[in-house]
């Protein structure tokens, strides 16, 4: 896992800007609406400049992305307002506002990133398996195996007779009498065990 590090300052610099714009008392009065607007540029912002800090699998930057910009972030920037003795007051759709700019930019990164993914493999010719609609899993186009099981070759009754007493000695075994007392079995050739 590697930080990439002009992400990573991008990203402070935006976080602190944002900090101070929405948790420092404010002397500007802003219509209710706008107010809105603002909240979802900058999380749209914030959380498009962090997807791509860290670089490790997709799948794992999305998960640590909506983690830390969707639920913390989002979330904890509004109570952290109602919180704070700055005038400013908890509005939930305030919320919302972040959570949808949060979830666009992740959507529009996880797009971006793999198609960035797909344009990589093919410049360095990795091409898909051919698509000709037969299924291999399921045996289409193989022949007659279907199962993935092997199946073992057929033996004529001559080879059955020659071999029908390969397994003898699973026969020759000791049985007990009714006494407890061992009592040995002849074998196919007659001779005692």
């Amino acid at each position: 896992m590697r930080i990439r590090t002009p992400f990573a300052a991008g990203f402070v610099v935006l976080l602190f800007l944002s900090g101070f714009a929405g948790l420092a008392p404010s002397k500007l009065p802003l219509p209710g609406h706008s107010d809105k607007g603002l909240h979802f540029v900058t999380f749209l912002i914030l959380t498009l400049c962090f997807y791509w800090i860290i670089d490790t699998s997709r799948r794992r930057v999305i998960q640590f992305t909506l983690f830390a910009c969707t639920f913390v972030l989002s979330i904890g920037s509004e109570i952290a307002q109602g919180l704070l003795p700055n005038g400013r007051d908890f509005d939930p759709y305030d919320i919302v506002a972040n959570v949808l700019g949060s979830l666009i930019a992740v959507g529009a990164c996880n797009w971006y990133h793999k198609r960035m993914l797909e344009r990589k493999r093919k410049a360095r010719g990795y091409h898909n398996v051919a698509t000709d609609d037969l299924d291999v899993e399921l045996g289409e186009g193989v022949g007659g195996q279907e199962s993935g099981v092997i199946p073992e070759p057929t033996r004529t009754v001559d080879e059955e007779l020659d071999n029908w007493d390969e397994n003898a000695e699973d026969w020759d075994e000791r049985e007990a009498d009714s006494n407890g007392d061992s009592i040995q079995r002849k074998g196919t050739d007659g001779v005692a065990m």
